[in-house]
């Protein structure tokens, strides 16, 4: 009988078991902030492969492994945060993939998009070792020695998206149901046999780290801007405010939320104006006013750039 996970690791309280089947559970999280799921199948004894939709905006970390493991994510949309115990933060974006033993797991997490959704591959070392020495005929895997390679420090290992690791993960998102246990053996026996023979001096890019002081200054200006959409700020406005220099504002802005400070913020208004031409009777101008365009033009042509269509098109088949 395969073990469930909650028999090798503690996710925490806030996290509740609302299905499970014979060959894998679906676990959900919850905070005042949003939920997340967690779909878990057991694809080899010792050898777990979840997949994560979360739709929430942070979440304090109680998980601790009840064995010795390795953990494998694979970010696919959104963007994840972590904030470690000396004050610091690291971002995984689209296509980067990170590993650690979840013995210094972070003491929190975020999702700066208020989305994620990737892969984890968990591996228990003693019970996967077990099975894989009777798999791999004439070829072993070491976790033991995967996990000192990769996992000897106390925060993540990552590989930036490229394209030798991204098309394990890519075709996992895609796998027909009918095939689904077995494809998932053969893409989890891929990817150790690759992270086996990765050389990690050439391999491990260096990561962009950002304290708290820096993240916290980041997340007010980001709600102070969200405040006054009927404002544009200009890029020197919000440093000389917040007292952070323009270059350092800029680089962990993108780290932390994927791109620009003007992309997000024309694309976050773009999304509030669609919402209220969906459930208000406020004309296009009125709205284009809230959202800091005096000029309806100027509006209508950001809002097709954006949403694909003219406000006054997608409010008609909005109705």
């Amino acid at each position: 009988m395969i073990s469930c996970l909650e028999d090798k690791v503690f996710y925490g309280n806030n996290v509740v078991v609302i299905k499970r089947e014979e060959d894998y559970e679906v676990y959900r999280m919850e905070d005042e902030s949003g939920e997340g799921y967690m779909t878990c199948y057991h694809v080899l004894p010792g050898i777990d492969l979840i997949y994560n939709d979360f739709h929430m905006e942070n979440c304090i970390s109680q998980l601790r492994p009840n064995v010795e493991m390795i953990g494998i994510d694979h970010c696919r949309e959104g963007r994840i945060e972590w904030e470690f115990e000396n004050d610091s933060y690291m971002y995984l974006q689209e296509g980067d993939f990170q590993i650690n033993s979840r013995e210094h797991h972070a003491i929190g997490f975020g999702f700066p998009l208020r989305h994620y959704h990737g892969i984890t591959i968990a591996i228990y070392l003693e019970e996967a070792s077990g099975i894989l020495s009777t798999i791999l005929d004439g070829f072993s895997i070491d976790l033991q020695a995967l996990r000192t390679k990769l996992c000897s420090g106390k925060t993540p290992f990552i590989i930036r998206g490229e394209d030798s690791i991204e098309h394990i993960f890519s075709e996992l998102y895609t796998v027909s149901d009918k095939i689904r246990m077995n494809y998932f053996k053969i893409k989890v026996l891929e990817l150790l046999l690759f992270l086996s023979v990765i050389d990690v001096p050439s391999t491990c890019i260096e990561k962009l780290y950002f304290s708290k002081a820096q993240v916290d200054t980041l997340k007010a200006i980001m709600k102070y801007m969200r405040d006054h959409l009927e404002h544009h700020f200009t890029l020197e406005e919000l440093s000389c405010k917040f007292k952070i220099p323009l270059t350092s504002m800029k680089t962990c802005f993108k780290c932390i939320y994927g791109t620009s400070i003007y992309a997000y913020m024309r694309a976050y208004r773009m999304q509030k104006a669609a919402l209220l031409l969906r459930e208000t009777n406020d004309n296009i101008m009125t709205i284009a006013g809230k959202m800091g365009y005096d000029n309806s033009s100027k509006f209508a042509k950001a809002f097709k750039d954006v949403m694909g269509v003219p406000p006054f098109q997608y409010r008609k088949v909005s109705v």
